[in-house]
């Protein structure tokens, strides 16, 4: 696994379809395999007033006013690109992580930018359910703000932002990984076995 790395990424959009709606913000921590921080980034995107309904900006916190001088998304891609380590296969993580690959594979392609993420994804969602039938629990939802509230990283209610919905996400990965573990990590990665073939 020493050649992977992680991109535990956010996105808030102007409304849920990848086709009509412009991501207005992105937020991006990236980690080794083992989950140690390597870098981190937070854009607001210049987006069009008509692909952003009234409910999404009221979820996400978006104000035309200040997303005034935001760059555009071309620039921001190329940012979030730049961030990537080299000669790392970067696996996108996030909670419901299927939505946000949706639309940056959609902005990548349209930009003529290559898309710098592998074809796997992480979900929050998976480990959380995973922990829930190991702990017996049963859980009302499976959302971020559930899982943070059952980890004690949150106490309810969260404004939706980008970078804080990465962090959080993050923060709630490593509690219900830790949650899971048999034992501590290795140091060192597993032996690699020949190859039967």
């Amino acid at each position: 696994m020493p050649e992977f790395a992680f991109a535990f990424l956010d996105c808030e959009f102007g409304g849920l379809d990848p086709q009509l709606h412009d991501i207005t913000e992105i937020g991006v921590i990236v980690t080794d395999y083992r989950l140690a921080e390597l870098a981190e980034g937070e854009w607001k995107i210049s987006a069009r007033a008509d692909r952003i309904t009234d409910e999404a900006a009221k979820i996400s916190g978006y104000d035309a006013e200040a997303w005034r001088d935001a760059p555009g998304v071309r620039e921001v891609l190329t940012r979030v690109a730049d961030l990537m380590p080299a000669g790392k296969t970067v696996v996108p993580a996030g909670q419901n992580v299927r939505m946000d690959v949706q639309f940056l594979e959609l902005a990548y392609r349209k930009c003529g930018i290559p898309y710098p993420f592998d074809y796997h994804v992480i979900d929050l969602a998976t480990l959380f359910y995973a922990w829930s039938l190991i702990a017996g629990e049963e859980l009302p939802a499976l959302s971020l703000r559930q899982a943070a509230v059952n980890a004690g990283l949150s106490e309810g209610k969260m404004a939706h932002r980008a970078m804080a919905d990465a962090r959080l996400t993050l923060e709630a990965f490593r509690h219900y990984l830790g949650r899971l573990m048999l034992r501590p990590p290795a140091d060192e990665p597993p032996p690699q076995t020949p190859d039967a073939s």
